[in-house]
């Protein structure tokens, strides 16, 4: 196909920063990657272009060097909060790369998204993406698109994920403090370790812009309390009975022919490990049991990676979506590089 043996780039933008690296369109080879934890600055119109641009395009000029590589035929950049936050991004994005490196072909998804490609590439099934906040993305790759729940934010939903598991901690260890029913000694003692007297744990958190991340930096010690304590262990259940509940939403109606659904689970809250994913595999024939769990390929940006390579060689099966998946310059398929 045209230009299949030229080069992409791939982005992933977050909180903690933003990630870059190039790949043949084929997937015959990878650049390293090229990583600042700086993220883009959300202002005005949301993600600001420029910052993520001031990030992005000395990281890719450094890359395309290496490689050996005058021009990049696509491009992918998934952000956190695109779908929402992205009205900038959309307006810039596609002629600065144009200007910048020649890229013919573009997409600018959400980081669910990416989440989706780096874990099933252009496969159907359910992808549940869970750190801080919790998200599940779903497409049977067909005219119905994609299907989301959740990713609601930290006081809206996110249910499961790591904030959530933390505040559920760090309410039982309030209620031990007090002395009020289902409280966790263990979960206090851990409590108090991190943050000091919990009585002082509401002037800690509710001034604070990053309130979520607090909260889910306790979500680890619930995990570690799960195996000798009843109520962790028990915070832990209903976490992975929300997570299941958000996957089996987005289920698409036909995912595989026998009826079963490719699952993937991917993003750091799943590093607890067995607490969490013990309760899953328990309740998954009760909640989800159509799920078909399977390893995640990789991350968001292999995600990126994916998207590009296929925006270049014709082969993008992901749906496109204005909020999700928007896709403002296409290579046209009689063109040759």
């Amino acid at each position: 196909m045209a230009g299949s043996g030229g080069w992409v780039l791939g982005v992933d933008s977050g909180g903690s920063g933003v990630r870059v690296s190039l790949a043949r369109a084929d997937g015959t080879a990878r650049s390293a990657t090229v990583s600042s934890k700086r993220p883009a600055v959300v202002a005005d119109r949301g993600i600001d272009a420029d910052s993520l641009l001031d990030e992005v395009l000395p990281a890719a000029r450094e890359l395309m060097r290496a490689a050996g590589a005058e021009t990049l035929i696509a491009a992918a950049v998934g952000a956190a909060g695109m779908a929402t936050l992205g009205d900038d991004l959309r307006a810039v994005l596609p002629g600065a790369l144009r200007e910048a490196f020649g890229v013919r072909a573009l997409a600018l998804a959400a980081a669910a998204v990416t989440a989706y490609a780096g874990a099933l590439g252009m496969r159907p099934g359910v992808v549940v993406a869970a750190g801080t906040g919790m998200i599940a993305l779903g497409t049977g790759l067909d005219d119905s698109g994609w299907r989301r729940a959740d990713g609601w934010g930290h006081l809206l939903g996110d249910a499961g994920g790591g904030a959530w598991i933390g505040r559920a901690g760090l309410d039982a260890a309030l209620r031990a403090h007090d002395g009020r029913a289902g409280g966790s000694a263990a979960l206090l003692e851990r409590a108090e370790a991190l943050f000091g007297p919990v009585d002082g744990l509401p002037g800690q958190l509710y001034p604070r812009p990053d309130r979520p991340a607090v909260l889910a930096s306790f979500a680890p010690a619930v995990g570690r309390c799960a195996a000798a304590d009843p109520v962790a262990a028990d915070i832990l259940r209903q976490a992975a009975r929300h997570i299941l509940e958000t996957a089996a939403a987005v289920r698409p109606i036909t995912a595989t022919a026998n009826g079963s659904c490719r699952t993937a689970l991917t993003g750091g809250l799943f590093k607890m490990g067995e607490p969490l994913l013990g309760p899953l595999r328990e309740l998954a024939p009760e909640v989800f049991p159509a799920a078909e769990f399977v390893p995640a390929d990789g991350d968001p940006l292999l995600g990126a990676l994916r998207i590009a390579g296929a925006l270049a060689s014709g082969t993008l099966s992901l749906p496109e979506d204005p909020a999700l998946l928007h896709v403002p310059m296409h290579v046209h398929p009689h063109s040759q590089m």
